[in-house]
């Protein structure tokens, strides 16, 4: 049995967003976020969590996510729901749906999986 006190840690956030921002060269063979547009998108999704006023949304840029040839990938947490988002519709639609209504946008769901 431990002796410390139990406690609750705040929730800073209601969702925390890690988008994957590599960058490796065009014809690497494991590809890469940034290879596939990731900065533009990735700038977007900052913007209108910004100007919307979400300050309960986290955003983050990470290094690789893991799955490079599936990108541009971003993952919600706490949900744990794998984004690919391709075009500035698909990041105002995750910014709308998700992090503002907590809807998941199911059309770019991705499930991935380890090998």
């Amino acid at each position: 049995m431990s002796s410390e006190k139990e406690f609750v840690l705040p929730q800073i956030y209601r969702h925390h967003v890690f988008a994957c921002n590599t960058q490796r060269p065009q014809d690497h063979p494991h590809g890469s976020c940034g290879a596939s547009g990731a900065h533009a998108l990735w700038d977007r999704m900052s913007k209108a969590i910004e100007t919307q006023g979400l300050n309960d949304i986290g955003f983050a840029t990470a290094g690789c996510l893991g799955f490079c040839n599936s990108g541009p990938l971003l993952v919600v947490y706490p949900d744990g729901v794998w984004y690919r988002a391709s075009t500035p519709e698909d990041v105002d639609e995750i910014v709308n749906s998700h992090l503002k209504q907590g809807k998941r946008v199911d059309r770019l769901v991705m499930v991935l999986k380890r090998s």
